[in-house]
């Protein structure tokens, strides 16, 4: 498992203004990138919230969005590194149905929204005993991110 998730700061400023303008709901996207010791985010994609019903506590990743994210990274020599989704009005810590729904291989970021703006971000990959470990986020200042709103 690698170490560390590293992202500049113009690429988490765009993951935060995305969950800031979907308050009080929940905010979904996908980011991409390369994979070495640790792994590098290059790309955020915004995803509709295709969940049917309450979206303030559930997100939901529409089937076809998982299979156009697989394509674009297949197609852009890039690996789908993982999901974004917020918490509004709750802790950045995964929740029983987000451990429920994750993959292994993917890296989970969080945000937490209160009253409409992020306090906080956290990461979590899920452990071979299907539990949540804490990654660590680095910030850097470089911009290697490009840019796609929805897919």
């Amino acid at each position: 498992m690698s170490t560390k998730l590293e992202i500049d700061r113009d690429t988490l400023s765009k993951i935060h203004r995305h969950a800031e303008a979907d308050y009080p709901n929940e905010c979904c996207g996908f980011f991409f990138g390369i994979e070495n010791e640790n792994r590098q985010i290059q790309l955020v994609w915004e995803v509709e919230n295709s969940k049917e019903g309450d979206q303030r506590r559930r997100f939901q990743v529409d089937p076809k969005d998982y299979q156009k994210a697989e394509k674009y990274a297949d197609d852009h020599g890039l690996t789908l590194l993982g999901v974004y989704h917020s918490h509004p009005d709750h802790p950045a810590t995964p929740s029983e149905h987000d451990r429920e729904v994750a993959m292994p291989w993917f890296s989970y970021i969080i945000i937490s929204v209160q009253d409409g703006e992020v306090v906080d971000t956290t990461s979590w990959r899920l452990n071979k005993e299907r539990q949540f470990d804490e990654e660590k986020i680095e910030i850097t200042e470089y911009s290697t991110q490009k840019s796609k709103t929805r897919v």
